[in-house]
């Protein structure tokens, strides 16, 4: 678990690997975060530069993480 709290305790959080403009962030976030903001990075940016991973422990979480909990 991250330091900082989930918006959405009950839910799994995961690792994101976002590669923009030639650097690399990792955060965590919770699932729904997670997929929301894939989505929208994927549809804005390439297919390929988000990753998820299971293992969320050690990484920041990401900034405004609750504005990614709706569509």
């Amino acid at each position: 678990m991250t330091s900082a709290a989930s918006p959405l305790p009950g839910e799994p959080d995961v690792h994101l690997s976002v590669f923009l403009h030639g650097v690399r962030m990792d955060f965590a976030a919770c699932l729904t975060a997670a997929l929301v903001f894939v989505s929208e990075h994927r549809a804005r940016y390439y297919f390929d530069a988000v990753t998820v991973d299971p293992r969320a422990e050690g990484y920041p979480r990401l900034p405004n993480e609750r504005l990614y909990l709706q569509p």
